[in-house]
């Protein structure tokens, strides 16, 4: 008498980029991209989230105004970033940088007037730094990076400016 056992495969999908092509899956941008991707969603939620404390602790109206805009602006943006990793096949995590977290903590424990310098301060650093970001992303070689930076490039440098100008007004 023979018995026929079933045989189970089990496949295993990749989520990781770095390892993606040991599960013939690569995320369809180089290095650069990839690099572009993960510091903008890093980015982008941690100026997200330091805006939302700020609607919570700040009493400056100004300062209020700009993280409203700042919320509003970049959840569209993140929602777009994370389009454009789906669509590369790039692994996208939802956390923020452990030195951004620890920034965004130092930045709550203040109030007042305090608070309000700090975030915009911070503002300031951070549209700086995504403003070359996305500048090197706009020259990337893979369309659709070069194209999300691209379009995006303008309403980071409106940010700049207007963080600047805020940061510039606060005693």
């Amino acid at each position: 008498l023979v018995f026929m056992i079933p045989v189970l495969y089990f496949t295993q999908s990749c989520d990781d980029p770095k390892k993606a092509k040991n599960y013939n899956y690569e995320p369809t941008v180089d290095q650069g991209g990839l690099k572009f991707i993960d510091n903008a969603l890093d980015g982008g939620r941690t100026e997200l989230r330091l805006s939302m404390v700020a609607q919570h602790v700040s009493q400056d109206p100004r300062v209020l105004n700009f993280a409203k805009m700042m919320i509003n602006d970049h959840m569209k943006a993140l929602e777009g970033l994370k389009k454009l990793g789906k669509k590369e096949l790039v692994s996208q995590n939802d956390g923020i940088s452990a030195p951004h977290k620890r920034m965004i903590a130092n930045i709550s424990k203040l109030s007042g007037n305090e608070f309000d310098k700090a975030y915009m301060q911070q503002m300031v650093i951070d549209h700086e730094k995504a403003v070359s970001l996305f500048k090197e992303g706009s020259e990337n070689r893979d369309n659709a990076v070069q194209s999300y930076a691209g379009k995006t490039l303008p309403t980071i440098q409106m940010h700049l400016d207007s963080a600047k100008a805020i940061e510039a007004g606060l005693k």
